[in-house]
């Protein structure tokens, strides 16, 4: 009971992450399981079959509060899920000794691309206008859908910077549209899963208990994208990616590092977060004070014109 608990929790705060940013549900998810001692391949599956729930329920939110482009949505989403579906058959085939180390690293690498982007850039808010080609979303979403499902993870770290980057679509758009085509990703992913697996392989009991916690976080998300200091988030969440993932492959027979090793990689990688969130934070504010005070300016100068006009010669 007190697994399925923290499952519940763990559930709750991804979809807030996942919600907020677009990305890292699944990342966060798997970390965990792989870190319990979760085959690799079952717990990309409990995954993906929870996500059919929370990113259902996260879409209709996203929906609601005008954060998705529907033309997104299907043009990203149905290579995205051909790709979830051959990523899960791929990964099902795969031992347990070889697919840990090898989605330790996708996470791994994931991970840091979170950490980096989030930390010294932010969401990029600077380019938007032109409609996103889909010779440009259908390559994207085949190769994000495959991450997704190799990695248990990578639907929105994969897709989201892609489409920021572009500057064609606003961001809550983009973290609205993602989310929501997330469901036809997640739907073909477990397809997959079950497939290669069977169902004896996956414990309904976890997937339940991250679809709750999901379901309960994914409308509070949609409603925070708006509020939430997407920087900070995303340094915090990079940075318990790379620990915990890092933390898997010093330990697997791939690399063997001693306890010494082991111990100074993790002290820099704390001293190396720690440094990250307060630089975020402090981004944060400074951004957040200029904003505030050219939006004080811009309302000043209506009020100072009609004064000048209102002035006698």
């Amino acid at each position: 009971m007190r697994k399925l608990i923290l499952l519940a929790l763990v559930g709750l705060g991804a979809q807030l992450v996942d919600g907020s940013l677009g990305m890292a549900y699944g990342v966060t998810s798997t970390t965990l399981l792989l870190a319990i001692g979760t085959n690799p391949a079952a717990a990309s599956a409990t995954i993906h079959l929870a996500e059919i729930g929370t990113t259902l329920v996260s879409g209709f939110s996203h929906w609601k509060f005008g954060n998705v482009d529907w033309k997104v949505v299907l043009k990203i989403g149905l290579p995205g899920a051909v790709g979830a579906f051959a990523g899960a058959t791929f990964l099902s085939w795969l031992s347990t000794e070889t697919a840990a180390p090898l989605m330790a690293i996708i996470l791994l690498a994931l991970g840091l691309y979170v950490f980096i982007r989030f930390t010294t850039m932010g969401l990029p808010q600077d380019r938007q206008g032109l409609p996103l080609r889909k010779r440009f979303l259908a390559p994207l979403g085949l190769v994000a859908g495959f991450v997704d499902s190799t990695g248990g993870g990578g639907w929105g770290p994969v897709g989201t910077p892609a489409i920021l980057a572009s500057g064609r679509l606003e961001p809550r758009k983009t973290i609205g549209s993602i989310d929501t085509s997330e469901f036809l990703v997640a739907v073909a992913a477990s397809l997959g899963f079950l497939v290669g697996l069977g169902s004896e392989n996956i414990n309904f009991a976890w997937v339940g208990a991250l679809l709750l916690g999901g379901v309960i976080a994914a409308p509070i998300a949609a409603w925070l994208v708006r509020h939430i200091p997407p920087r900070v988030l995303g340094a915090a969440v990079g940075g318990v990616i790379i620990l915990t993932n890092g933390r898997t492959l010093l330990r697997s027979d791939w690399i063997d590092a001693s306890d010494g090793v082991r111990y100074a990689i993790y002290a820099v990688i704390y001293i190396v977060w720690a440094a990250a969130l307060a630089y975020s934070f402090r981004e944060h504010r400074r951004q957040a004070a200029e904003e505030r005070l050219l939006r004080e300016e811009t309302e000043a100068l209506p009020a100072a014109e009609s004064r000048r006009e209102t002035e006698p010669a």
